[in-house]
């Protein structure tokens, strides 16, 4: 780009911001500050200069700015102030389309998504303010399209787990798109405008996708009815097909739902298992494990209670909010196991547990009390912390 093309394209932004404003002088740029004019003041030689002052009159001549040039210094033609004349000359000049036709054009790809995704309402009127969603402008409105047609698919069509790369062929005839897309399946997913901090992989598991199969791991006594195949669940636990689990038995006196591996491990070779059935939720759970979560509910005794152990953290209260959904309705209460400062049983050393910013502290009481634990949400109120369960000891 030339430095006169960027000095021209510069002065447009600053016309397009001062319309949003309702601002109805006219924008300009100084061009003796470095500020407004670093590239102008930078030219080194005659030909720079000539060439700049050439590439400015070019828009001057078709209208789209007018020019004032000091005429008492040197040859007259050194620049003091380029201004807009015509915003709509000035994009034409530069062959840019302005951003209210940009904004438009994404509204049509966009608009057989909004009744579905109400979230596009609020994406497509940042973009109208030129204000950026995931770092993009209007010019992201076909990704963003592809992204609702994938997210659109894949719920109405529920069913097993799939292969990420292999649903990306599927859906767009290459294997690495949806990849691609993550973050505006993030948006779609979660109906938010900022990122969320979810992890790639739990965007994905969110729709059901998993880089490769996902086995259910189940820890505890009891059996488990694979549709027909009866099988005892077995020490230190059973690996399942996440669809192929039709109910179980088990005189459990509590479930316990974990959602970090190692910790799941852990907790499976401690001796207090014994007590309790575990299951490990994979991250964010998928459709496919939520159904066998809800099998396992009603095959619960009524007296057994139902645990949620996760992270001390946004994505962790997330993950809570969507079981205890699920246990809802099934017409349970979902209880939190070592999710707050008050239910910690341990002392815990340096470093310590990190403290959340305002605004990550809000989302996790947000997501906390949509699991129905407003006790959590007021303790992280007096004691904020961020925390990751495998920091902690498995205790009894």
């Amino acid at each position: 780009m030339s430095p006169a093309r960027g000095t021209l394209e510069r002065l447009l932004r600053k016309g397009e911001r001062a319309r949003l404003r309702g601002d109805a002088s006219a924008a300009s740029l100084p061009m003796t500050t470095a500020a407004s004019a670093r590239d102008y003041l930078a030219l080194a030689t005659l030909a720079e200069r000539e060439t700049f002052h050439a590439q400015i009159a070019l828009a001057e001549r078709s209208g789209a700015v007018t020019v004032e040039r000091d005429r008492h210094r040197g040859d007259g033609e050194r620049l003091l102030r380029i201004t807009v004349a015509d915003l709509g000359a000035l994009a034409a000049h530069l062959g840019v389309p302005l951003l209210e036709t940009r904004a438009a054009a994404a509204e049509v790809v966009l608009q057989p998504w909004q009744a579905r995704f109400p979230i596009l309402d609020a994406v497509l009127q940042a973009w109208r303010s030129d204000r950026t969603q995931r770092g993009h402008g209007p010019e992201a409105a076909a990704d963003l399209a592809d992204a609702a047609r994938a997210v659109a698919a894949l719920q109405d069509a529920p069913g097993g787990e799939r292969i990420l790369r292999r649903e990306s062929v599927r859906l767009f005839g290459d294997s690495k798109r949806l990849e691609r897309l993550t973050p505006w399946l993030e948006l779609l997913v979660t109906g938010e405008s900022a990122a969320t901090g979810l992890a790639r992989e739990e965007v994905w598991s969110a729709l059901g996708l998993r880089r490769e199969p996902q086995p259910l791991l189940l820890a505890g006594d009891g059996r488990v009815d694979l549709g027909g195949t009866v099988l005892p669940l077995v020490r230190p636990y059973l690996g399942l097909p996440v669809e192929s689990l039709h109910c179980l038995e088990t005189g459990a006196g509590y479930l316990l739902t974990i959602e970090n591996l190692a910790s799941f491990h852990d907790a499976a070779s401690h001796p207090t298992a014994a007590q309790g059935l575990l299951l490990y939720t994979g991250g964010m759970p998928s459709p496919a494990w939520r159904r066998a979560y809800r099998r396992i509910i009603d095959s619960l005794p009524a007296t057994t209670t139902l645990y949620h152990w996760g992270d001390i953290d946004e994505g962790g209260f997330r993950i809570a909010a969507v079981l205890a959904e699920v246990a809802r309705d099934a017409g349970r209460a979902l209880q939190p196991w070592r999710m707050s400062m008050a239910t910690l049983r341990q002392s815990l050393n340096d470093p310590g547990p990190r403290q959340p910013t305002v605004s990550t502290l809000a989302a996790m009481q947000r997501w906390a009390r949509r699991a129905g634990w407003d006790d959590v949400a007021e303790d992280l109120a007096r004691q904020p912390l961020q925390l990751e369960q495998e920091r902690l000891e498995i205790v009894g």
